[in-house]
């Protein structure tokens, strides 16, 4: 294993980190982590022998806006990143290919790439639970695999390379125009205010959300201690409808070194 692993991620909902930091266990003795999930951060840069961890949620099949643009707080200097898109059981598309590019402007050299499957954000019916003990079992033989690979960079050698698929252009998405509705449990504690990654809750009036900024990333639903923040019905059963084909089906998860 190696010493120390970095692991940077944007996380709303809780399951992009939960899948970086299983991958950083089987990996290194050490984990640190720095979270581009709240929209202020110290800039951080890495040496060229530093390994980094570059995990971010699919949607829509792309990298989210705020993360790429959050991505130029770091510096590589030629540090390696493994890259992780982490998708709700439907599809990766574009985002991993996204990610590496985001990546190598940043300085950092690619070590290797995977698309996981965790438990979807909004219909959370969807790959419920994962990533699993199935899973941890992947990741693990996923780990083994780059700890190989740098064993054998370290040894002057470098193996052939597998591409990361995407297409470039990216495909084009835009959010949803919605927002999540305020029951009347709310208890104006305003958390979700303050954990808002892009600043669309106001902190005097915790019960408006911005729609110019919301990005349905689900954080302010899923901390609220209320359950006072929910998705409007229409919102949830259209997204219900358009992923069922996807309930009965176990997501893979890939990688490419």
């Amino acid at each position: 294993m190696l010493d120390k692993v970095y692991v940077v991620h944007f996380s709303p909902a809780g399951n992009t980190r939960k899948a970086a930091l299983m991958l950083a266990g089987e990996l290194a003795v050490q984990v640190e982590e720095y979270d581009l999930t709240l929209p202020l951060g110290e800039r951080r840069s890495f040496a060229p022998s530093d390994v980094v961890i570059a995990a971010g949620p699919v949607y829509g099949g792309r990298l989210p806006g705020v993360m790429a643009e959050r991505l130029s707080r770091v510096q590589g200097n030629g540090a390696w990143f493994i890259s992780l898109a982490v998708y709700g059981n439907r599809a990766y598309e574009d985002a991993l290919a996204e990610l590496d590019d985001r990546m190598e402007q940043q300085g950092f050299s690619r070590l290797a790439s995977a698309a996981l499957v965790a438990q979807h954000s909004i219909v959370t019916q969807l790959a419920a639970g994962r990533p699993d003990g199935q899973d941890r079992r992947e990741i693990a033989e996923f780990a083994g695999e780059i700890l190989h690979k740098l064993k054998t960079l370290a040894e002057g050698n470098r193996p052939e390379e597998k591409a990361t698929p995407g297409n470039r252009p990216y495909k084009s998405w835009k959010p949803m125009q919605a927002v999540p509705q305020i029951a009347k449990d709310c208890i104006r504690c305003g958390l979700c205010a303050q954990k808002c990654p892009v600043e669309a809750i106001p902190a005097g009036d915790p019960t408006q959300t911005d729609p110019s900024k919301c990005i349905l990333c689900m954080r302010c639903i899923t901390i609220c201690p209320e359950k006072a923040r929910t998705l409007p019905a229409p919102v949830t059963e259209m997204l219900s409808q358009k992923l069922a084909p996807f309930l009965s089906v176990r997501g893979k998860n890939e990688w490419f070194l």
